[in-house]
């Protein structure tokens, strides 16, 4: 153990709770004995209700835009008064305010920055210079395969590396029998949900489709989606203009997922684009067979006819034979249920910390720690 901490600043400036919201909070509860961490997030955000309730010092911030010359002088201030060791950012705005306290206010605080989407670096000026930033020292990528689609923008490729999401695997309990209650069907019925934002990437439009097949052939099913978004509205009418009877429901956002996600027969994720899949490693803690897409890093989690089946983006077709096959063959749930929840033992949220603090280490130079020391 190094005899002094580092000074860590968290920079999460998203107002919402996602994906990446999560994963960014569960670091910070992992690694507060590990290092000193301190937030800055946006003003009224859910990162900011988070840290009060954690105790978490944390600082806020209005945001005023995808340029805000503001947020990134209060970086640099931070980074002064709090004698910052290094800056990980979270989010695409995070990491531009920190580029431009780095390079119009003179802020020196190394960079890592989480990089979570499945696309390409957008090869506008702008977009090359802060991927390329000297101050950017560390490039952590959630799959194998978002590392790969980052690195065509990256001129320095040992910037890259994966640290793969995880999830916690305590939090999770058994089937309570709830969602079904609520949706007021009985055990008998086969369940198919997804607990995906309701955002363009996911595709819905693909779990609708395959759903109106699924129960054209199979009347003892129900679909549920379990979230909210950007796209509600036009999710939702698509639904209606479909023959869905009563066997597809949309619950809205809920904060009970770990306690009625085991109460699915299966989980269906028809996203074109995905970092890793995270509500995935949540099926497979849960022992609910998946169906997916092999979008993103998707395929890395899903391995066909071993922990699910995977299938071709937007083939409806492929879909409605798989979640089919899922329906009849109790012994291919049973055996991918078996070997998803050995897979998911690798990605914990205390694993992905440790990943993580030796990556921090290393941009700081500090050889000294064994992160394998860290509290399990």
């Amino acid at each position: 153990m190094v005899s002094m901490k580092a000074n860590v600043l968290q920079i999460v400036t998203a107002l919402s709770w996602r994906g990446g919201e999560q994963q960014a909070a569960y670091l910070i509860q992992e690694l507060k004995q590990e290092v000193n961490n301190f937030v800055l997030c946006s003003s009224g955000s859910k990162m900011e209700a988070f840290c009060r309730e954690e105790e978490t010092t944390h600082f806020t911030q209005p945001k005023r835009g995808s340029i805000d010359f503001s947020y990134a002088k209060r970086i640099k201030q931070l980074c002064v008064e709090q004698k910052i060791d290094l800056i990980h950012v979270h989010d695409a705005h995070a990491h531009t305010f920190s580029i431009l306290a780095a390079s119009i206010f003179g802020n020196k605080i190394p960079i890592v920055l989480s990089r979570r989407v499945d696309f390409p670096i957008k090869k506008n000026l702008f977009s090359h210079f802060k991927y390329n930033h000297k101050q950017v020292k560390k490039i952590l990528c959630v799959s194998d395969t978002i590392k790969k689609i980052t690195a065509a923008g990256i001129k320095d490729q040992s910037k890259l590396a994966t640290v793969y999401s995880g999830i916690d695997l305590d939090k999770f309990k058994s089937s309570t029998g709830r969602l079904r209650k609520e949706l007021a069907i009985g055990e008998d019925v086969f369940l198919v949900g997804n607990t995906s934002a309701l955002a363009d990437h996911k595709d819905y439009f693909t779990f609708i489709d395959v759903a109106e097949k699924v129960i054209g052939k199979h009347e003892n099913c129900h679909f549920v989606v379990m979230g909210d978004g950007p796209m509600k509205d036009e999710i939702h009418q698509y639904a209606q203009s479909k023959r869905l009877k009563s066997q597809f429901t949309f619950t809205g956002f809920r904060n009970d997922i770990s306690e009625v996600l085991a109460d699915l027969d299966l989980f269906l994720i028809t996203s074109k684009t995905e970092g890793l899949g995270t509500s995935i490693l949540d099926a497979f803690a849960c022992n609910v067979p998946v169906v997916g897409t092999a979008g993103g890093g998707i395929k890395e989690l899903v391995e066909n006819e071993k922990t699910g089946l995977l299938c071709e983006v937007k083939n409806v077709e492929q879909l409605t034979q798989a979640v089919g096959r899922m329906i009849a063959e109790s012994t291919l749930r049973e055996n991918c249920t078996s070997a998803a929840k050995r897979k998911v033992q690798l990605f914990s949220k205390q694993q992905t910390a440790k990943n993580t603090l030796k990556y921090y280490l290393e941009v700081l130079d500090l050889k000294s720690f064994n992160p394998n020391k860290m509290t399990q």
